[in-house]
Order: C-alpha cells, then structure tokens, then sequence
C-alpha cells in the first residue's frame, strides 16, 4: 500500500507542479487552454518518468525488495505441530 502510495505521489508532482506555476503567473487554473491534452500527455509522461526512477530508487537503495530471498519451504505438521512455511537462506 505505501508502495502505490508513493507512486501515486510521484505520477502527480509535475501536475501539481503545473497547476502552481500556472497560479503563479496567471492567478487562474480554470481556463482550457492551459490544459490541453497535449500538456496533459507531456505532464502524464514526465509523470511516468518520475515514477520509474522512483520506484528503482526505493527498490535499489531501500531494500524494499530482497534480490536472493532464499529457498521456499512449504508448512509441514512434525509430530503434531505445524511448522510455518517461508522463505528461508540455504544454510538455515
């Protein structure tokens, strides 16, 4: 969830980024030509771009997603109780 989260915020900087400059100089967000669909396709793919070197930065450099999570071992009953199953590293 706070993965999507923060995706979603990423998508959204250049349009809010927009909408900013556009008060800024014209004091109006409300007029059509300011947002074409041209701008909104330049704005939606600078947005992507954003995005995309965001997630590869939080999986890169967070740790977020483990490269070499290890052997799965399935949940098994040993003499009557139940052994979870996960990821674990080989030598465990």
């Amino acid at each position: 969830m706070r993965a999507a989260l923060i995706n979603v915020l990423l998508f959204l900087v250049p349009f809010v980024a927009y909408a900013i400059w556009l008060l800024a100089t014209r004091g109006r967000l409300n007029d059509r030509a300011d947002w074409t669909l041209r701008v909104l396709g330049i704005l939606a793919g600078v947005g992507a771009v954003i995005m995309i070197i965001g997630l590869v930065f939080i999986v890169d450099w967070t740790g977020e997603s483990d490269a070499n999570p290890g052997s799965y071992r399935p949940a098994e009953v040993r003499d009557g109780v139940l052994i979870p199953g996960g990821f674990f590293n080989d030598d465990e």
